[in-house]
């Protein structure tokens, strides 16, 4: 037993070496094609996250700025707390909202620390007596005519953008990640048809002695599914990266204040890794098999 795993495993190394340049451009073109389909799938959580505050029937958020005057915020909350057209409203202060970041990035103490409560903008978030997309949207145009308010942002036009500029970018990475995650697999199939070429007559010695067609198979197979484990494990730190740099771009941005929800939850990183490892090494154990069996049955 022990002497066959180790002709399955001298084999496999054997081949990936005979083959380096194949066997590097089918690593790399696995690890931009995860890369790729990690980037989508944390573009799409942090949209889900960045929708959040929109809770509990609250259709429009005023933030003001974190300069507002107490005179600014004392005529906002006069307004609110007269007005018939407003049900109910939450005020989050600076300390509130300081707190909700801290808890919304619990795992990311640097960016805590790049971030205080004083340039965090104090906001209403609003539950208007009447839901209608038109009143909301006539509402949220006079709250964002007030002095000291910085935007406001409603509901619909919110979850709106973020979805489409997550729709946008998904879809695009993901067309881009489809494309090439078939050309890795292409290439895989071409990298094994390369070593089994380089080592016909051997095959066909060996079967000529009595070796299945799985003891054949098997060491290329593993090629294969080696080509897409090691290309998932290069995309692993592509997803930090977006994590660390792209998402966190919105979340110290102060242009729109919405964006700062943009993260995606602890550990979320780490359990999509390992979907891309299990999405690597499918790709290339199929990409192999499919070589093999082809060869096996001429």
């Amino acid at each position: 037993m022990l002497s066959r795993l180790w002709y399955y495993v001298r084999e496999t190394f054997v081949s990936l070496w005979r083959n380096l340049s194949l066997t590097l451009a089918a690593i790399l073109t696995v690890a931009i094609s995860l890369s790729l389909v990690g980037a989508s799938l944390l573009i799409r959580e942090g949209a889900d996250r960045a929708t959040a505050q929109f809770q509990e029937g609250v259709e429009f958020i005023v933030f003001m700025r974190a300069d507002a005057s107490p005179e600014q915020d004392g005529a906002i909350r006069n307004v609110l707390d007269n007005s018939p057209a407003i049900s109910g409203y939450t005020y989050v202060d600076k300390n509130a909202a300081y707190l909700e970041f801290q808890q919304l990035f619990a795992d990311k103490p640097e960016l805590v620390e790049s971030v205080t409560s004083e340039v965090m903008p104090p906001s209403y978030r609003i539950v208007p007596a009447d839901p209608d997309a038109g009143n909301v949207g006539e509402i949220a145009r006079q709250f964002g005519e007030q002095p000291g308010v910085k935007e406001v942002a409603t509901a619909t036009d919110a979850i709106r953008q973020i979805e489409d500029f997550s729709n946008r970018v998904s879809q695009a990475l993901l067309v881009a990640a489809v494309v090439l995650v078939g050309v890795s697999a292409l290439l895989i199939l071409n990298t094994v048809f390369t070593a089994i070429g380089a080592r016909r007559q051997e095959i066909e010695v060996m079967k000529l002695v009595g070796a299945t067609n799985w003891f054949i198979r098997i060491p290329f197979m593993l090629e294969g599914t080696i080509h897409g484990l090691v290309g998932a494990a290069l995309a692993v730190p592509a997803l930090f990266v977006v994590d660390d740099q792209v998402l966190a771009y919105f979340q110290k941005s102060d242009a729109v204040p919405l964006f700062r929800g943009f993260a995606v939850p602890e550990g979320f990183v780490w359990d999509t890794s390992i979907w891309l490892l299990l999405i690597g090494g499918v790709v290339g154990m199929i990409g192999s098999a499919v070589a093999v069996t082809r060869y096996l049955d001429i």
